[in-house]
């Protein structure tokens, strides 16, 4: 896929994948547990980031080199996976927008331009909104 700004954001032309609102809702019981684990790895992944950024030099040279290579070595292992899924999800044409909210695009068609459909984990089963390409979460409007 290319690259977003290579190409027309509302030209549906330019899209290689576009989503009806009955495909989308297809694929969200797979997509559901794979973004509630990627959600929980990435909280995971702050977690590490965090203590290993509380490791001063200082301290890695008194005694907790160890730890620091053990949380380097967990923080390699969880970016790793979630790379992995978002090439997943992106493999499929779904836009990941936030990690820590559960909140995914699907590019879709509406009228003659291209608009996503909007949905965030705990909203239910199905999908409830829609932005423009350009508006983000702030501009959702309801289906």
């Amino acid at each position: 896929m290319s690259e977003r700004g290579d190409r027309d954001p509302r030209d549906p032309a330019a899209w290689p994948l576009l989503f009806t609102e009955a495909e989308a809702n297809a694929l969200l019981p797979e997509i559901v547990p794979l973004l509630m684990e990627m959600r929980a790895r990435k909280v995971e992944l702050d977690t590490y980031l965090a203590a290993l950024e509380s490791l001063t030099p200082a301290m890695r040279l008194n005694g907790h080199a160890a730890d620091a290579r053990e949380l380097e070595a967990r923080i390699h292992d969880l970016s790793t996976e979630l790379a992995a899924g978002v090439d997943h999800l992106n493999d499929q044409g779904i836009e990941i927008k936030s990690l820590d909210h559960g909140l995914i695009d699907f590019p879709s068609r509406r009228g003659n331009r291209v608009v996503y459909l909007c949905w965030r984990l705990g909203e239910g089963p199905t999908i409830g909104y829609w932005h423009e390409v350009d508006a983000g979460f702030a501009g959702r409007r309801k289906l």
